[in-house]
């Protein structure tokens, strides 16, 4: 198979959808892999090493999208990108296309096979593919909170571990999942005051028996919620509901509640954002203020740690990359229930429930669609 990897072109994205050491395998296999033209510079990757390890270079983007079988990304496919797609091309990349209309209408049109890896499952119904951008995300969240309660950020002036004699601040995690976890092990870490709030009872026994107390974990209710809110100095938004948008748990009359100064950092961003006050926003201008509450809503955070998070992606994407390319998208898929899962859009037809009730599109089983 011919495999084509562009350079990343969304705003101070410099993470790629594959290293050299996976191109070594693919090749390893009798397969073809084009990468564009410093696609891996912005990690420490040259030319040369993606030639050394067997790939060819082509030039731009648009001579990649016209010779590959399949295209395997990081981000979402940008307008631009869109338009270079043909029809029954494999595209493998992140998608979140629950709050993307514009997206999903023309992955739609270009009849490809559009396959998303936040909606690949496992045999336990975990997100293998998503897991290592959330571990990087939820341990980033709180590094992006600190900084942004500084005072130059915009922020009331915490410091979140405080010092002898100054309490710390107060963090609130909303989701107890992958993210979540992560944020309260690095808040922990610094010695900030942490409460995570979780609906899973399973997951709320597994937190209580990691920290230990160290952190408050409590279930969610709207009450408990309204009462966090109004204390907390920096809220991490970790919510993740598979496929469908986010669910607004923070809304504009809670921000009138809060400190002045305290932030809010949305994890969820990808799918929408859980705050009725978030809007996307880039490395280049990660906050904004509303209600002097400063938002933190980067929508490709593990971006800023390009490396460390294409290495942690391609551990986890190019075992599917790889059965993808051995066996074809149709066997891959139909002997796999949960990379099935990750069929959102075949043949100008969508296989997501979850995308097509939100934006009120005709939707097909992804097995019928492959059969």
């Amino acid at each position: 198979m011919k495999i084509g990897v562009p350079k990343e072109i969304k705003n101070h994205e410099y993470r790629v959808g594959m290293i050299p050491a996976s191109v070594r395998e693919l090749s390893s296999y009798g397969h073809q892999v084009f990468i564009e033209s410093h696609a891996g510079a912005g990690i420490g990757f040259s030319d040369n090493d993606y030639i050394a390890a067997g790939a060819s270079i082509l030039p731009t983007a648009r001579e990649i999208y016209s010779t590959a079988d399949m295209i395997v990304k990081v981000k979402e496919p940008q307008p631009t990108e869109r338009a270079l797609l043909k029809p029954e091309q494999i595209l493998f990349t992140y998608l979140h296309l629950a709050p993307d209309f514009p997206q999903t209408e023309d992955l739609i049109k270009s009849k490809a096979i559009c396959i998303a890896y936040e909606t690949v499952t496992d045999n336990m119904g975990r997100l293998p593919l998503l897991a290592p951008m959330s571990e990087v995300a939820g341990r980033m969240s709180i590094q992006a909170g600190a900084q942004t309660l500084e005072k130059s950020h915009g922020g009331s002036g915490l410091l979140l571990s405080g010092v002898p004699g100054v309490m710390p601040a107060k963090v609130l995690i909303l989701g107890g999942g992958v993210v979540g976890s992560n944020a309260a092990r690095m808040a922990i870490g610094l010695r900030a005051d942490v409460t995570i709030l979780d609906k899973n009872i399973d997951t709320l026994r597994k937190l209580d028996e990691e920290f230990q107390g160290k952190a408050k974990i409590a279930y969610s209710t709207k009450e408990l919620l309204d009462q966090l809110v109004c204390e907390a100095d920096l809220i991490i938004g970790a919510v993740l509901v598979p496929g469908a948008a986010a669910p607004k748990l923070i809304n504009k009359q809670h921000l009138k509640t809060m400190k002045a100064g305290s932030a809010l950092v949305d994890v969820a961003i990808d799918q929408g954002g859980c705050f009725e006050t978030s809007r996307a926003t880039t490395h280049a201008e990660p906050t904004y203020v509303v209600d002097d509450i400063v938002h933190y809503c980067v929508a490709n955070m593990p971006g800023a740690v390009a490396r460390t998070s294409t290495f942690a992606l391609n551990n986890a994407t190019l075992p599917y990359i790889l059965k993808l390319a051995n066996k074809g998208y149709r066997q891959a898929l139909l002997e796999d229930k949960g990379f099935l899962k990750g069929l959102n859009v075949i043949n100008g037809k969508l296989t997501i429930k979850e995308v097509a009730d939100e934006f009120d599109l005709p939707y097909i089983d992804a097995r019928q669609a492959l059969e």
